[in-house]
């Protein structure tokens, strides 16, 4: 069966407002100067569409935003970046989602985040059909789409799977609480792309391994852990492909997850091997970790496969 989209891109989407470098916030009414200030879209499923977007996939995003001036930037951004917007919603009286990050010279990036309109969004049974014709659905921001979450997340995956789509999956941060949302999706995911540290808080168990087994024992087909300085690993059965980091300057991690994984479906979507696919999102999270903010650094599929040759050379 023919679907519209290369990829439905459900969850949160989220205005992101950056400042780099800031060592400190200035005391009383004062004032410090730096040198960069950026709007992106964001979030886990915010930042995956855009990339996306520009590594060449055909998208549609499946979010909310609020009425205001923040929502304005988001859907504009997206719709010049080629992604169909026609099944976000934009709720009355709610601000779009967005978070303040502080980018500090060395990277670190404390935040200040309004949680919004993100959290008044699922995906109701009028527009079912219309998300699920993809051939790959992501659900990004577990733990932070509060009338989502739960039930209505299993239901949409499980109901993606009956489909024939392929399933991926990530968060943005994992608490306390965000296991008894996630376990529930685990057999419908395909492609679980969490962070080691975000994978060992749900699992309550330390090692890469450990939380291979861990997951995959509980559904999961391909778990796909990113590990900071140590590269990535995408674990099959019982296959393992490590995937190194690239000799790159670092500016800001922001997106940088979100990049692995849009690298991520776009090999998957071309048909590459495991290998392949990890060095396209590795390339791809490199670009953005080149500048501030979740979408800089990708231009374009051109751009960052001949990034990725020249990455994989040195």
């Amino acid at each position: 069966m023919t679907k519209s989209f290369d990829v439905s891109v459900v969850g949160l989407y989220i205005l992101d407002i950056l400042g780099r470098p800031v060592s400190e916030i200035p005391s009383g009414g004062n004032v410090e100067f730096i040198d960069e200030i950026r709007l992106t879209v964001a979030g886990t499923a915010g930042g995956t569409v855009v990339d996306l977007a520009k590594l060449g996939l055909n998208c549609q995003a499946i979010g909310a935003v609020g009425e205001d001036e923040k929502a304005d930037f988001v859907l504009n951004h997206m719709t010049k970046t080629g992604i169909d917007c026609r099944l976000m919603r934009q709720v009355q009286g709610v601000e779009t989602s967005a978070t303040i990050l502080n980018v500090r010279a060395n990277g670190e990036r404390p935040a200040l985040h309004c949680r919004g309109a993100s959290d008044h969004f699922d995906v109701s049974d009028d527009i079912l059909a219309d998300v699920l014709d993809c051939k790959f659905l992501h659900l990004g921001g577990t733990g932070l789409l509060a009338k989502l979450d739960g039930e209505p997340s299993r239901k949409l995956l499980q109901s993606a799977k009956e489909a024939g789509c392929i399933t991926t999956w990530d968060l943005v941060g994992a608490g306390p609480d965000t296991w008894k949302f996630v376990e529930p999706l685990l057999s419908f995911i395909d492609y679980f792309v969490p962070s080691i540290e975000e994978a060992e808080i749900l699992s309550g168990v330390a090692g890469v391994e450990e939380n291979v087994k861990f997951f995959q024992d509980r559904g999961v087909e391909c778990c796909v852990l990113t590990m900071g300085a140590e590269g990535s690993m995408i674990a099959h059965g019982a296959s393992r492909v490590h995937i190194p980091v690239y000799d790159i300057e670092v500016v800001d991690t922001t997106g940088c997850g979100d990049a692995y994984t849009a690298g991520l479906i776009a090999g998957l979507a071309d048909g590459r091997s495991l290998l392949e696919c990890g060095h396209l999102a590795t390339a791809s999270a490199s670009l953005v970790a080149s500048g501030l903010g979740s979408n800089a650094g990708i231009i374009n599929r051109e751009q960052t496969e001949a990034a990725m040759v020249a990455w994989r050379a040195t």
